[in-house]
């Protein structure tokens, strides 16, 4: 009798912990400090459970937590792309942001980092909404100008639906980038200690091919890619810029694409 109730309390166990989603069992392993295990059971959750925000959150930590900064980094960014109003991830991004070594100021023009600013405030459904109740309020306004017998009524509705229109056509641009950088895949991050520019796609041999040294979690810009077969370490190197200035060749088998 005895046998079979403990064989009933192992079965149950058993089911129990069968029923956990992997994305479950991740969290589990990450909250017992098994970080190597909870990074591998949140990749396997992505791969069979599908692309979520909070899930590349999750897996951002625990690379950190893993000392893997540039893989936390790599991962904080996948959680903004598909959720820009991700307050955690963010908060989590710029801290690691703030202990890699390498931090180059950005050079990037006014306009443009407000136009980033504006486009990461909110998802792309959200902005294509947003633009869906600005078309109502200019429709209003021109009807508000077609039928109204008010003179100051009729000034409103035009001058109103002008800036409405303007307004429409920003916020559906709004839409289309964040939904575009969303699905961008130029951007990469160093993921080893670290990696070296080089002016040519080829390891420096002479004192003639100029050399910077740059770090684990520092974010490029990939340009353009070549193949190199002859290369024993790596066979294909990125043509990246950072912070639109700095435009050089690193293997790129030591940066992983965002």
């Amino acid at each position: 009798m005895k046998k079979s109730i403990i064989f009933s309390l192992l079965l149950a166990m058993g089911m129990s912990a069968s029923a956990l989603t992997i994305g479950e069992r991740a969290d589990s392993a990450y909250n017992k400090e098994d970080y190597r295990q909870a990074i591998e059971l949140y990749k396997q959750s992505i791969e069979q459970e599908g692309r979520s925000s909070d899930i590349y959150y999750n897996l951002g930590n625990a690379y950190y937590r893993n000392d893997n900064l540039g893989k936390a980094v790599v991962n904080y960014e996948r959680a903004l792309r598909l959720n820009p109003t991700n307050a955690d991830a963010r908060t989590n991004l710029e801290f690691v942001n703030s202990r890699i070594q390498d931090r180059p100021e950005d050079d990037s023009a006014f306009l443009a980092n407000l136009h980033h600013s504006l486009m990461s405030a909110m998802t792309p459904n959200a902005w294509a909404w947003t633009a869906f109740i600005i078309f109502l309020l200019f429709a209003g306004a021109v009807g508000l100008y077609i039928f109204s017998t008010n003179v100051a009524f009729r000034k409103t509705g035009f001058f109103g639906g002008i800036v409405l229109i303007c307004v429409f056509a920003y916020t559906l641009m709004l839409a289309s980038d964040s939904a575009d950088y969303a699905q961008n895949h130029d951007s990469a991050v160093v993921i080893v200690p670290n990696t070296q520019l080089s002016s040519t796609p080829r390891a420096a041999k002479t004192a003639n091919d100029k050399v910077v040294t740059i770090h684990e979690g520092t974010k490029v810009e990939i340009v353009d890619s070549v193949a190199t077969p002859d290369d024993p370490v790596s066979p294909r190197w990125y043509n990246v810029k950072i912070n639109n200035s700095t435009k050089a060749w690193l293997r790129a088998s030591d940066v992983e694409r965002i």
